[in-house]
């Protein structure tokens, strides 16, 4: 089964969100908690990255039918608002945002999907801070919560909304690797009953990337339609 144009949007929303949140993360430094120092640390760790290469594995669950939507692949990412997510399971799929767009072309698709990069085509101004912010999202979240997982290698820590900041959002949970200080796992449960689910793995900080790996190249046979 396929992830479509609002699934692809969700997991690039996800990862954009751990990463803006801990580039700004010493806004939540200042608390005395574990969690807090913790995520500080992988803040200042995020905030050298200008670039980006990670393996994912995405799982959305669909309630209303009682399934869940999976698929895997690879992703890269460079600052400020600039990724490229390779669907290889189950599907060929893509999904680029080269800084003005966003294209995504569904399996075996003819046609690619051009919108531009704003509130309308996102769904809301979370998404919109997440490509164009600068830190702003972690004056959002508070740490409400973190423990040790896998045998103590990794934390598990709870972010919930500070106020109104967020309205879409009713939580992120992390998956912290204590060693490397990777995110792991990101969870984003939305207001609405949505839920949005990825883990990452072969994580790479500021890989040496192709200029034109986040350049649209329109695939033969195939035409763009905007809107």
């Amino acid at each position: 089964m396929t992830i479509g144009f609002r699934q692809a949007i969700r997991g690039a929303v996800a990862a954009f969100l751990a990463i803006l949140i801990l580039s700004g993360a010493q806004a939540f430094s200042a608390g005395p908690g574990e969690g807090e120092a913790l995520l500080a640390k992988v803040g200042a760790k995020y905030a050298t990255a200008q670039t980006l290469s990670a393996r994912f594995r995405q799982e959305v669950p669909l309630a209303n039918l009682g399934i869940v939507r999976k698929a895997a692949g690879d992703l890269y990412f460079a600052r400020p608002s600039k990724m490229r997510w390779e669907y290889k399971k189950p599907d060929n799929q893509m999904f680029l945002a080269d800084g003005e767009f966003l294209y995504f072309r569904p399996t075996d698709s003819k046609q690619v999907f051009k919108r531009k990069i704003g509130e309308g085509a996102l769904g809301g101004k979370i998404p919109l801070l997440l490509f164009f912010g600068k830190g702003e999202m972690a004056s959002m979240f508070a740490v409400e919560s973190s423990e040790p997982v896998r045998k103590g290698a990794a934390t598990a820590m709870r972010l919930v909304p500070k106020g109104d900041g967020a309205p879409e959002v009713k939580r992120i949970d992390l998956v912290i690797e204590n060693e490397q200080l990777h995110i792991v796992e990101i969870h984003i449960y939305d207001k609405l009953g949505g839920t949005n689910h990825l883990y990452l793995e072969g994580i790479v900080f500021n890989p040496s990337l192709p200029a034109d790996q986040f350049r649209f190249k329109k695939p033969a046979g195939t035409e763009v339609v905007t809107g």
